[in-house]
């Protein structure tokens, strides 16, 4: 199995309002769904994802409400706010603008190819 890619500075953010955008998920099911969605390529250590929750908590991105879990434990849930779903649109376009011009860059051979 291939290691778990390591994530770039800035990206935390963006893939945590991705994972709650689909729907509200407690701390671990974040993991659980940032791992599934990358198709097992990226694992966030614990030690980041729940600082990083609170961040988004304050800044009016994510919502919380305690719920009950699966394993039927008092558990904080998280969904997008409207800010959240904005801001997850900006990065979004703005990672896929950077990764065209990588892209782009990358597979230039020589310069009469530009």
């Amino acid at each position: 199995m291939a290691k778990p890619a390591e994530i770039l500075p800035g990206t935390l953010d963006m893939l945590i309002l991705k994972a709650v955008s689909l729907d509200p998920l407690h701390g671990y099911g974040v993991l659980l769904r940032i791992r599934q969605i990358s198709r097992e390529a990226i694992d966030i250590p614990q030690g980041s994802l729940y600082p990083a929750l609170y961040r988004l908590e304050h800044q009016g991105l994510i919502a919380a409400e305690w719920g009950q879990s699966e394993n039927n434990r008092k558990a904080k849930y998280y969904k997008l706010t409207a800010a959240g779903r904005r801001r997850l649109r900006e990065e979004t376009a703005g990672w896929k603008r950077l990764t065209s011009a990588i892209d782009a860059a990358l597979n230039t051979s020589s310069l009469e190819e530009s």
